[in-house]
């Protein structure tokens, strides 16, 4: 049976049924939907009349075709009566007309790894969604007013994304039934009938786009040179997302899956290369409107149509969209320690909060820094079916000119000249990786990609994203290749050089090698431990042969002379006697907040001579990213130093030096100057001491059952001699608790907190519970406890 023209039928769908639309979405009941008009050209005798016959659902002309379905309880109507009977009368068949479809939704999920989400799950919500993964097929059961005649009824299938569908686009596709499996394409194969029901497999090409595709099934009836098309329209949309288990699809990973797709929760790592602490963050990517959210943001991207199907071009917009400068995306940054009219960025412990407030709102939710970016990318990724996981990187070059050197001048006084420094090296920056073929680079450089959704510095013309940087590319140095490669190669490679004014200029006092991209961590995929990736994964070993062919490649050269004469120049640019003098700065481990400690500066004189040494140390308080806060102490000094022998300058800092000038991270700065004065030789120093928090305590109860509440017991102690005031607890857990907010009574100097809140368990499985204990004294007291929900 031949088609009805195309053009024609979109026209007449599009031209005459706004009236429809708007009687939608005022109440105004409706029966039937029923247009028809002439054929385009009245005189041709070439052109069928046709017409449409629209029920189910009515035709949806939201303005957010990605917003959460909402069920509209206005009744619909069958094909009236009167059309019928005039079949009946005329000796004619009845009009197969569809009465139901059905999306198999606990079976289909199941199958497809979306079980988990939300929306999929009748006691989560009064209206199941069926999420499905592309390239893999899926069954529904269609029920029709009477049985299927594949020899008499013509019947196909029809799926549209957008608010404008349309076959040039590849958003509307149409599904004629077939006998075959079409696997790698998009189709429908009859699995059996049975009396009025039709079981259907549909199949998606693993390239199908990522979106909210409605269905809607046609019957062709054509008699006496016209066409009829009884369109049914399915009210529920079908979610179509990535599939890493397809190996056609370009996100397909043979293992890790259960970590980098379907995990919930995990940890996110900070602190110092030496004192590194993990952050329990619930990802929570199958919680209510995540999703949503999810595909809101593509539709937010305005990437066409044919990008939608592709991971590089969606992630790269996913990175900018996750920030604010641009686009007006998920989360504004906030590094000023000034948090009014938003949330502190350390008081966050999920990604679900945020993105259901940025859903509902519109807005960019206030405030994040790089551990929220990274947190709220990892779950986003994670909900459309990307395998993604948060990285840390420790001592974390930001190079802002494309040096691959971190230049650090000092002043005349021994300290950090800030406003001739541009560049800047963070104690830890958190990215993500995302796993992915690229098809748009040689071979060899798929598999993890470096993603960052922090904005640092804008990408060409593109604003505020970052990646994907090929972690291959990174390692070798290629930094010609897409995307980024140069800047993440700097943040774990760049030297670090140190300046001091001399004669009215610079001059170079010292270049530290391998001192930036250390420890790069992330959270292990077969159990709860930190893994270090920074060997074999983003650097080879130092001072190998790969290892500097990679440096040498990343600098353009061709051989090491070229280097050598580099190093050269910055050594003729002044003159010194000999370096015989070594200095060291010592601090004690483990220090917390609320204790006294002492910072040494130990000076050591190799040579069989006096020396005089002279300078400065420095204490001040900084934030994470390098910046420097308050200044705590500092100490002037000049000694005599025999051959042979040490000295040791000390400063001791009390706690009231430094309680009140802390920053978010309570990390404190040490910076150090010598210059000996026999040999003009200048000596820098810096070193990172972070302060440790208090534990958080969690103990639940050995046996827990789903929908019973139970009890959680929390205490630490406050390790201040002041009180803690506006004390609060955040509690959080997938499956477990949406986010709960408890007030808590100020807790005395050295006086310990017990408190219990109470919680019922909405999923069964392996769950993690997390607790953040906030004041205005102390903030980010975090710990989280594994539970098994019976």
């Amino acid at each position: 049976m031949p088609r009805p023209p195309r053009s024609l039928a979109f026209h007449q769908g599009h031209g005459r049924f706004n009236h429809i639309a708007r009687a939608f979405r005022t109440g105004y009941p409706l029966g039937l939907w029923n247009c028809s008009s002439r054929a385009r050209d009245q005189d041709s005798d070439d052109d069928d009349d046709s017409c449409f016959v629209h029920y189910g659902c009515p035709p949806s002309y939201d303005d957010d075709p990605f917003g959460a379905f909402r069920r509209v309880n206005t009744p619909f109507g069958e094909i009236d009566d009167a059309e019928s009977s005039a079949n009946n009368s005329n000796n004619e068949i009845l009009t197969l007309k569809v009465t139901s479809v059905g999306f198999n939704i606990v079976e289909n999920c199941r199958h497809h790894h979306t079980s988990e989400f939300d929306i999929t799950q009748s006691d989560e919500t009064p209206n199941p969604q069926l999420v499905v993964r592309r390239g893999q097929p899926f069954n529904i059961t269609v029920t029709f007013n009477r049985p299927y005649d594949k020899s008499t009824d013509d019947l196909r299938l029809v799926f549209q994304a957008g608010d404008e569908p349309l076959p040039s686009k590849g958003t509307e596709v149409e599904i004629v039934l077939s006998d075959v499996d079409l696997p790698k394409e998009w189709g429908a194969k009859i699995t059996k009938p049975e009396g009025n029901l039709l079981y259907l497999t549909i199949f998606t090409p693993p390239n199908c786009y990522i979106a909210k595709w409605k269905l809607k099934v046609d019957v062709l009836k054509k008699a006496d040179r016209k066409t009829t098309i009884y369109r049914y329209s399915h009210r529920e949309p079908v979610y179509i997302l990535f599939n890493p288990w397809c190996k056609d699809d370009m996100v397909y990973k043979e293992d890790g899956l259960q970590e980098y797709v379907l995990k919930d929760t995990g940890k996110i790592y900070a602190g110092t290369e030496e004192d590194i602490e993990s952050r329990p963050w619930n990802f929570g990517q199958f919680e209510e409107q995540v999703l949503d959210c999810a595909m809101y943001l593509l539709n937010r991207s305005q990437l066409k149509w044919p990008a939608r199907g592709n991971s590089i071009k969606i992630i790269r917009q996913l990175t900018a969209l996750v920030n604010a400068p641009d686009e007006g995306g998920v989360l504004e940054g906030n590094w000023s320690g000034d948090y009014k009219g938003g949330k502190p960025p350390l008081t966050w412990t999920g990604s679900a909060p945020i993105l259901q407030e940025f859903y509902t709102k519109k807005q960019p939710v206030k405030f994040g820094q790089c551990w929220v970016f990274s947190g709220v990318l990892t779950t986003v990724c994670r909900a459309l079916g990307i395998p993604a996981r948060s990285v840390t990187n420790f001592s974390s070059a930001h190079d802002t000119d494309g040096s691959v050197c971190i230049d650090i001048h000092f002043n005349s006084y021994g300290e950090v000249d800030e406003k001739t420094n541009s560049d800047s090296v963070w104690n830890f920056h958190v990215w993500n990786e995302v796993w992915m073929a690229r098809p748009d680079l040689p071979p060899g450089y798929g598999g993890w990609q470096v993603v960052d959704a922090t904005p640092q510095e804008i990408s060409g013309d593109e604003g505020y994203c970052c990646g994907p940087a090929s972690v291959v590319a990174v390692r070798k140095g290629e930094l010609g290749l897409l995307y980024d490669v140069d800047f993440v190669f700097a943040e774990v490679n760049a030297d670090i050089v140190h300046w001091y004014p001399r004669d009215g200029s610079f001059v170079r006092t010292k270049t530290i090698n391998n001192c930036v991209g250390l420890e790069i961590s992330t959270k292990s995929a077969v159990g709860d431990e930190r893994e270090e990736i920074t060997y074999g994964h983003y650097k080879y070993q130092e001072d190998s042969p790969e290892e500097r062919a990679a440096l040498l490649n990343a600098l353009g050269k061709r051989d090491d002379r070229r280097l050598n004469q580099r190093d050269q120049q910055y050594e003729s640019m002044y003159d010194v006697g000999p370096k015989d003098v070594e200095c060291e700065l010592v601090v004690k481990d483990g220090v917390s907040v609320g204790q006294d400690f002492d910072v040494v500066l130990q000076v050591k004189n190799k040579s069989s001579e006096n020396r005089t040494v002279g300078g400065r140390l420095a204490i001040k308080t900084m934030f994470y990213t390098g910046v420097e806060g308050d200044k705590v102490k500092k100490l002037q000094f000049q000694d005599s130093v025999q051959g042979g022998k040490c000295m040791e300058q000390v400063i001791e800092v009390q706690v009231e030096d430094y309680r009140s000038k802390l920053k978010d991270m309570c990390m404190i700065k040490l910076t150090a100057i010598a210059r000996v004065q026999e040999t003009n030789q200048v000596l820098t120093l810096q070193k990172i001491l972070k302060l440790s928090k208090p534990s958080l305590t969690i103990k639940v109860p050995s046996i827990i059952y789903q929908k019973k509440s139970f009890d959680v017991e929390v205490s630490f102690t406050n390790p201040l001699d002041q009180s803690l005031t506006n004390c609060y607890l955040e509690v959080e857990g997938p499956g477990l608790q949406k986010r709960q907010k408890h007030p808590q009574r100020n807790v005395k100097p050295k006086q310990t907190l017990v408190t219990s809140v109470e919680l019922t368990p909405r999923k069964i499985g392996e769950r993690e519970l997390v607790i953040i204990f906030n004041s205005d004294q102390l903030e980010d007291i975090n710990a989280s406890k594994v539970v098994h929900v019976m």
